[in-house]
């Protein structure tokens, strides 16, 4: 399956200031695929060395960060021959081996000429728990799960995804039905890249959902083995809530919904512990729409999301019939996967740091802002072909910005006052 981050590697392996890479995100985000692949594709050799249940090689970092000794052992444990520039050197869960990621500063310091990608799926939960980070001695890059128009890649329908960044909106509005048809699956099906895959061979609903469940109980399985017994209940509190949060009209996290009198500072670590395993995506509220809108954070205001919007489906128990063909029942919770969509789309493929904008007397909300050079974008999200965007009409009025965004089922319309994008062409915001 193609993925749209190896382009960003490529040109991380070009770079003449290369660092070592690290590889984050989710667990089951695709993250080993990705980091072999790219070995397979980029390198005449590729070391893939793994630090789950291989004492061997953490022991490797214990007494000293020499990279000649530790090359060497990598020789023996991958039986090949480490070479400088045409071999991938790949360290796999590397929260793991905490003196293994601190040598990363090494290689960038002593060995540039060695290409290392490190990856771990709760490498966030580890540095919070007091492992040393290797900070400015090394590149980043976040892997999130596949976005709707690698998964149109994925299930065939190359030419529909192609014509998405071409922006040929004309042309595009021909094949509607196929869009939102793809779009609908993928609402059920999600991105994690085993369950796409798995989508793809058998086109089987009860297969996926399955697969999906299966994922969340390794996560579940991940808050009992990693996050400390006072936690624990709290972070399962703050997971299993989401749903629920998110079907509310009004989607800021509420912490009475949890359970009654709870306060922010009692789940605090609970959100701090998911969103450093990748597990949610929190987007804030500004309560001024002004340049830059860092600076009008409500640290105490804020949505959450999960990683994956087959997942949240798979957590509320929505089976695939409600979801392809709609029902009178669904409409609060089509709006949810709406905006988790959008979410999705924005951050996997936009560059844009989301946010929402409600003032503390407002009637209406935005559902996302985002900066765009030196304008400041209101977007509202319709589940539906529906035009009446009245909370951005409202806002509009009030103050005048340059662009204005609704992102419905409709096709492309310019308009005075906004633009209408269609849901299947997100990251073209």
């Amino acid at each position: 399956m193609k993925r749209y981050a190896m382009e960003k590697l490529i040109s991380w392996k070009q770079k003449e200031n290369r660092k070592p890479m690290l590889l984050k995100g989710a667990r089951q985000v695709g993250k080993t695929w990705l980091m072999k692949e790219f070995g397979r594709l980029s390198f005449k050799k590729t070391a893939y060395i793994t630090f789950y249940n291989n004492q061997r090689m953490k022991r490797v970092f214990d007494s000293d960060y020499d990279i000649q000794r530790i090359i060497m052992n990598i020789n023996i444990e991958a039986h090949l021959e480490v070479t400088p520039e045409d071999t991938l050197i790949i360290f796999d869960e590397i929260q793991e081996a905490p003196r293994a990621l601190e040598a990363l500063k090494y290689f960038c310091e002593n060995a540039p000429e060695y290409p290392v990608i490190a990856a771990g799926s709760l490498l966030g939960v580890a540095i919070h728990g007091g492992v040393s980070f290797p900070v400015g001695k090394v590149d980043t890059l976040e892997l999130y799960p596949m976005n709707y128009r690698e998964f149109l890649e994925a299930v065939g329908e190359e030419q529909l995804a192609c014509l998405i960044p071409e922006k040929d909106y004309e042309l595009m509005s021909n094949f509607r039905d196929k869009y939102i048809f793809w779009l609908k699956n993928y609402y059920y099906v999600g991105g994690m890249p085993e369950v796409v895959g798995l989508f793809r061979e058998h086109k089987d609903y009860a297969q996926v959902r399955a697969l999906q469940t299966s994922i969340l109980e390794q996560y579940e399985a991940d808050f009992g083995k990693h996050a400390s017994a006072g936690d624990l209940a709290r972070i399962r509190m703050v997971w299993n809530s989401i749903p629920m949060q998110l079907a509310k009209e009004n989607k800021k996290f509420f912490f009475g919904q949890i359970k009654q009198g709870a306060r922010m500072k009692e789940f605090e670590l609970a959100i701090e512990w998911l969103l450093d395993c990748g597990l949610i995506q929190k987007v804030y509220r500004v309560n001024k729409p002004a340049m830059p809108l860092k600076a009008y954070i409500d640290f105490s205001a804020f949505k959450l999301f999960i990683v994956d919007i087959g997942l949240l489906g798979a957590l509320s128990e929505l089976d695939a019939e409600t979801i392809l063909e709609g029902s009178d029942i669904f409409t609060e919770f089509k709006g949810a996967l709406s905006e988790q969509y959008v979410l999705q789309q924005i951050v996997s493929g936009t560059g844009y740091t989301p946010y929402y904008y409600a003032g503390n007397k407002s009637t209406y909300e935005m559902d996302f802002m985002v900066q765009k050079g030196r304008a400041i974008v209101p977007v509202e999200v319709k589940a539906e072909a529906n035009l009446h965007a009245q909370s951005l009409k409202i806002y509009c009025r009030k103050y005048e910005p340059k662009y204005a965004v609704r992102i419905s089922m409709s096709d492309y319309r310019e308009q005075e006052w906004m633009t209408n994008l269609p849901l299947y062409a997100v990251e073209n915001l």
